[in-house]
């Protein structure tokens, strides 16, 4: 993991709520609610990251998310018995790579389930819920970007120290304490409910339990009246036709143009991707090369911190 300049590890973290990480003061009205079934042990979640990102800089908190985890496998004796090993899901991370995110390929001496990560972040959503974002998002930090073994609560621990607002100590207590697993246990059902959907009529779901499943990341977005789905890894176009769709009252803001203007507006930092993503313009591509560019002239300006992960890096503005 990478420190902060003060020297801790991890990526600056989250400081608003559920999944939002930015300020939009100029944008404060609730209009739809969006049903997040994620895991923060998912490359396909890790690699929508950017969209999400990107709805987040349109839409800002007229969009109000409840994270639902999915809960993948419950330990990594699950993923040994399909094949998997710490090379395989190294080689794996690799082909990852294009679609943006952080990933490192250094293997892991042994796979974890993810079923520990999740009971964390179902821990701080009940003794902290401003933060869970800001959790799951270290989670998946040191999942993709890391060698932690994620089973143990120590290496859990280690994961999320880093987090502001939080006390470590009693999240990882409070993930093995009876109420948390009740909380868990209905995110999985909930995440369990997906025969006969949009997105078991696409394939995008999954079957692994003998329950049909969300795959991660799917979002349900509604007004109250009529809610949409994105099942699976989906572009951001998907995602903002089922909003447009649904609430043509909205403020939507342009994509960025400066990076600079794009980072104080997520005072945690993004990735490359993410601002690319976040500067597209519509119906034409994001350009990772030219964010680059700019984020490094930021660097240089002393208006942002490069902090490396994986074979990217995590992009702090400078307060």
């Amino acid at each position: 993991m990478c420190p902060w300049p003060d020297g801790r590890a991890g990526p600056r973290p989250a400081r608003d709520r559920c999944i939002r990480n930015h300020s939009t003061s100029n944008l404060h009205r609730v209009s739809l609610q969006v049903t997040h079934f994620t895991d923060p042990g998912c490359p396909w979640a890790w690699s929508a990251s950017p969209a999400l990102a990107a709805l987040q800089w349109r839409y800002g908190d007229q969009l109000e998310w409840r994270n639902v985890m999915i809960g993948l496998t419950e330990t990594g004796s699950v993923y040994e018995a399909r094949g998997y090993d710490g090379p395989g899901q190294a080689r794996g991370y690799r082909g990852f790579r294009w679609r943006g995110m952080p990933f490192s390929t250094e293997p892991r001496e042994r796979v974890h389930g993810t079923w520990p990560m999740c009971r964390v972040v179902v821990a701080t959503r009940r003794l902290n819920p401003e933060r869970e974002y800001a959790v799951f998002r270290a989670l998946q930090f040191a999942q993709f970007t890391s060698t932690l073994f994620l089973e143990d609560y120590g290496a859990l621990r280690a994961a999320i120290d880093w987090v502001p607002g939080i006390d470590p100590d009693a999240i990882i207590a409070a993930a093995q304490d009876p109420e948390t697993e009740r909380v868990f246990e209905a995110d999985k059902d909930e995440a369990r409910t997906a025969a006969g959907s949009p997105t078991e009529f696409q394939d995008k779901h999954a079957n692994t339990d003998g329950r049909v499943r969300y795959t991660a990341p799917s979002l349900k977005i509604s007004n109250g009246a009529t809610t949409l789905e994105a099942g699976g890894f989906q572009s951001f176009e998907a995602y903002d036709v089922l909003i447009a769709n649904l609430d043509t009252s909205l403020t939507r803001r342009p994509p960025g143009t400066d990076v600079v203007e794009v980072l104080k507006a997520f005072p945690d930092g993004l990735t490359t991707a993410e601002v690319a993503m976040v500067c597209a313009v519509d119906k034409f591509p994001p350009k990772p090369d030219e964010a680059e560019d700019a984020l490094i002239t930021a660097v240089g300006d002393g208006l942002a911190t490069r902090l490396p992960f994986g074979h990217d890096a995590l992009w702090v503005p400078t307060p």
